[in-house]
Formats: structure tokens, C-alpha cells, sequence
């Protein structure tokens, strides 16, 4: 994967893949598959600049497993791997183990 570091208070997520199969076993067509709303922190922006010239970092950090908005963000092809690169306030949270 080519390397990227997002802006401000952008974050890179690679997008988990859509379920192939339902529980009770049945495979889904790609037309019935829901779009992907998990993926893994792989770059994070250094956060935003506020009004008094700090940087206020962000909560989520490299590696973190995170539910994203389902129409966030923007989708970006990177060295054959797709990637989100959503504004942190598009993650709504962190899946812990």
C-alpha cells in the first residue's frame, strides 16, 4: 500500500469487506451485499487548529477498529487496496475487543 498522511482532522480507513454470506449460510450477490461501515485506522491527520492556534488531537489512532458513516467521507483507490478518508465526526465509534 502506497503511504499517506491525511490533513488536519482526516483519517484514512481501510474498509473492511461486505459479507459474503448471511448467517443461516445463504451467498449474497453483490447487488444484496450492504455497503461497509467497518474498516481499520491506517493514518490519521496531526488534528484540527482551533480558534486560539492549538491543535486539538484526535481520539482515534492508527490500528483502531471503527464503525464510520455509511455515506461519509471519500472513497480513494490507493496502490489497489480501497480506502475512506472520512473527517474524524464520521466516526461514530471505536470496536473494542
Amino acid at each position: 500500500m502506497s503511504a499517506i498522511r491525511p490533513l488536519g482532522d482526516k483519517v484514512v480507513v481501510k474498509v473492511l469487506e461486505a459479507e459474503e454470506k448471511t448467517a443461516g449460510g445463504i451467498i449474497l450477490p453483490d447487488s444484496a451485499k450492504k455497503k461497509p461501515t467497518e474498516g481499520e485506522v491506517i493514518a490519521v491527520g496531526e488534528g484540527r487548529v482551533l480558534e486560539n492556534g492549538k491543535r486539538n488531537s484526535l481520539t482515534v489512532k492508527v490500528g483502531d477498529r471503527v464503525i464510520f458513516s455509511k455515506y461519509g467521507g471519500n472513497e480513494v483507490n490507493l496502490g489497489g487496496d480501497e480506502v475512506t478518508i472520512l473527517d474524524e465526526d464520521q466516526i461514530y465509534a471505536v470496536v473494542t475487543k
